[in-house]
């Protein structure tokens, strides 16, 4: 069999990852010379990275991340914001995401809550979790409008496919009656199914209140703060500091 024909078989079979590693093999004779079985090692592992690779893209495109290139690596430890190191450490091991735990993260505006919860579920993402990020008022208009056309069934089910759901702005947008039905229902279906992070500038003791109805508060909130990690942010917003620097720059 010519080489020509090998390639066009992993192309058939689809392994470009095995068939670019081939062609590596072929144009470095100390490789070629290499015993079978370790040339075999060489290219089922470059065709192991390769898919894994593949599959990390199309998670991160499915997640429409706000801030895509948000990364645990680029979390500011010196600003005074409420970070404790060894606790975003454990954080950052997504342990919390497979084990279907909430996080929640507060502080006011520009602190940078949108911003890490980007980051986190982008190292979710690299451990090959399926991340969706949503604004809680963008959501809710979706849930509404699905309701009333029928398909809310189909979103849930949409929504169901992704281990972590990223809720931007949480109560940043009034409740209606129904809306606190639905809410409770999305929470419901993430128990023990699915992990949820939400970010929000009002602190969580106001919550219940925000939410309005006594009972479905009182179900919404049992099921969050129970099973939830918190991470309560402080400081200057980082958007006025940036702009005072600038200030500076342009005197």
């Amino acid at each position: 069999m010519s080489e020509q024909q090998v390639f066009e078989n992993l192309q058939s079979l689809y392994l470009p990852g095995m068939l670019s590693a081939l062609q590596r093999v072929l144009e470095t004779p100390d490789m070629a010379a290499l015993p079978v079985i370790d040339i075999l090692a060489f290219l089922t592992c470059e065709e192991i990275q390769y898919k894994a690779q593949k599959k990390r893209e199309r998670l991160f495109k499915a997640a429409r991340l706000k801030q895509a290139q948000a990364c645990v690596e680029n979390i500011d430890h010196l600003a005074k914001r409420g970070i404790d190191k060894g606790y975003l450490a454990s954080l950052v091991t997504c342990e919390w995401v497979a084990r279907n735990q909430f996080l929640i993260i507060t502080g006011p505006t520009g602190v940078g809550k949108s911003w890490i919860a980007c980051a986190l579920a982008n190292q979710a993402i690299k451990l090959n979790q399926a991340v969706l990020y949503k604004r809680f008022g963008l959501l809710m208009e979706e849930l509404d409008i699905a309701r009333k056309d029928g398909s809310l069934p189909k979103l849930r089910n949409h929504l169901a496919k992704f281990k972590l759901l990223v809720l931007d702005d949480w109560a940043m947008a009034p409740l209606t009656a129904t809306g606190r039905h639905e809410l409770l229902e999305l929470i419901e279906d993430r128990c023990g199914q699915g992990s949820l992070l939400l970010t929000s500038q009002l602190p969580v003791s106001k919550w219940h209140d925000y939410i309005g109805e006594a009972t479905v508060a009182d179900a919404i909130m049992d099921r969050l703060i129970h099973r939830a990690h918190k991470l309560e942010l402080h400081g200057e917003s980082l958007r006025k500091k940036a702009n005072k620097v600038q200030e500076v720059r342009d005197e």
